[in-house]
């Protein structure tokens, strides 16, 4: 690979840069949401209401685990942008080395510890009555690929890093072509139903591991594998952990969202409202995949300009990048205002299913115009290396908002009052970050 790759992102014109970097996040992201919308589809149509219920509890599992790796990757990813664009590629190698070393260890651990208490970690994400049998054995088998899932998810944001985001992208695509083959071979052909769904998941990580396996010995890659640099360096860990500590924080407090939402849902709802949510969730993912695409691409360009001292550079990032993701944002809350049932119907002809999500599904994207500011502003922080903010905002929406609506809303509008609290916290994270981004922006790049 050529070593300017990296160096681009401190030369090119910023909306060209954007769309490069942004295009194949976007891409990546959007195969991957699909992926679970077909998957859900999948096990919809071919299993039952109950399996998307089974569904919708494991996987907040599975990631939490996976998610120490992901906090590895982009916690060391930010060090690695502002490493390159400092120059300092010894660095960038160290960081690399004990990134492997953490997400390995770390996942092997986490997951055995999982796969010993099976049954509380179901009961505990609200797993109960007909949900608990298919629920057990979709985790049990899901649980084998997560250490690769974890590995995968440290990976691909280093790729990001290096300003190679086609390979990134490639790295998300993978899995999904695979899974979405298995699904029709396990689910459909060999009518192996819940358990087919787990194989399929569990191995289309195993092939986005292998893709990124290859990508980091191949030339491609400006990284360097070596093994003295796999043993822990305390400082390095320390950095790791300070910037990746901030993603593990969110994704453990969408866990604790989730066995709260889950608990609540079935309270309020019933066993048919958390299959509603299942879909919902798929669509939150899928619906948002460009802004997402924006903000994967916006992080590395931020974080060497950045490193670089071009804060001109790294203002007009910020400026643009939210532009491109606020005009995105509309797009997409106009098609979900417009067409929630015929959404809905893909995923299931069940009566009770078609008449709740739909106008579900519109409360819950109520103000998807404004998420840009939100995503791209804590995201910003983390970019830069500014763990206190970055922490502050990673928490804002589902911890400091969330959570405490859906405790409080449901006891006085019922299951009204869980799909309404997802639009209030949208707003109020969203002021919030602008705040505090508005603050930054003028302190550190002289703005008015």
């Amino acid at each position: 690979m050529s070593k300017n790759s990296s160096s681009n992102l401190g030369t090119q014109p910023i909306g060209k840069l954007i769309i490069a970097q942004s295009i194949p996040a976007a891409i990546g992201i959007l195969v991957m949401s699909l992926n679970m919308l077909i998957d859900t589809i999948f096990v919809g149509n071919w299993i039952g209401v109950h399996a998307i219920s089974a569904i919708t509890i494991v996987l907040p599992i599975s990631f939490l685990i996976a998610s120490v790796g992901m906090a590895i990757g982009i916690g060391g990813s930010s060090i690695i942008s502002r490493a390159l664009g400092k120059g300092n590629g010894n660095k960038v190698d160290l960081v690399f080395g004990n990134q492997i070393t953490l997400s390995l260890g770390l996942s092997i651990i986490f997951t055995t510890v999982g796969l010993y208490y099976t049954d509380a970690a179901l009961q505990l994400f609200g797993a109960s009555g007909a949900v608990i049998e298919p629920a057990r054995a979709y985790y049990t088998v899901v649980m084998y690929g997560v250490p690769f899932l974890s590995l995968v998810m440290t990976g691909n944001p280093i790729i990001r890093a290096e300003g190679r985001p086609t390979f990134s992208m490639i790295a998300l695509i993978v899995p999904a072509v695979v899974n979405i083959a298995l699904d029709y071979y396990f689910i459909v052909y060999l009518d192996l139903g819940i358990n087919g769904a787990a194989w399929a998941t569990t191995l289309a990580y195993f092939s986005s591991f292998l893709f990124i396996l290859w990508f980091f010995f191949s030339k491609n890659s400006e990284l360097s594998f070596k093994l003295k640099y796999i043993r822990l360096n305390l400082p390095i860990v320390k950095e790791i952990g300070a910037l990746g500590g901030i993603t593990l924080a969110r994704q453990g407090v969408i866990s604790i969202l989730s066995i709260i939402l889950n608990h609540s849902l079935v309270m309020y709802g019933g066993e048919i409202a958390l299959a509603v949510y299942g879909i919902i969730s798929r669509m939150l993912m899928f619906a948002l995949f460009p802004v997402m695409g924006i903000t994967q691409g916006f992080m590395p360009i931020a974080g060497y300009n950045y490193g670089a001292d071009n804060f001109e550079r790294l203002k007009e990032t910020m400026v643009k990048s939210i532009t491109y993701a606020t005009v995105l944002a509309v797009v997409i809350f106009i098609v979900i205002m417009v067409f929630p049932t015929e959404i809905v119907s893909m995923f299931t002809q069940d009566e009770a299913i078609l008449k709740l999500t739909p106008n579900a599904l519109r409360i819950v994207f109520a103000v998807t115009p404004l998420i840009a500011i939100q995503l791209i502003g804590s995201a910003y922080f983390q970019a830069i290396g500014k763990v206190r903010p970055a922490l502050l905002l990673t928490l804002t929406k589902q911890g400091f908002f969330l959570i405490p609506l859906i405790l409080i809303l449901p006891h006085y509008f019922g299951l009204f009052g869980i799909w309404v609290s997802f639009p209030i916290a949208d707003f109020l994270a969203t002021g919030l970050t602008a705040y505090f981004l508005y603050k930054e922006l003028k302190q550190y790049l002289n703005t008015k």
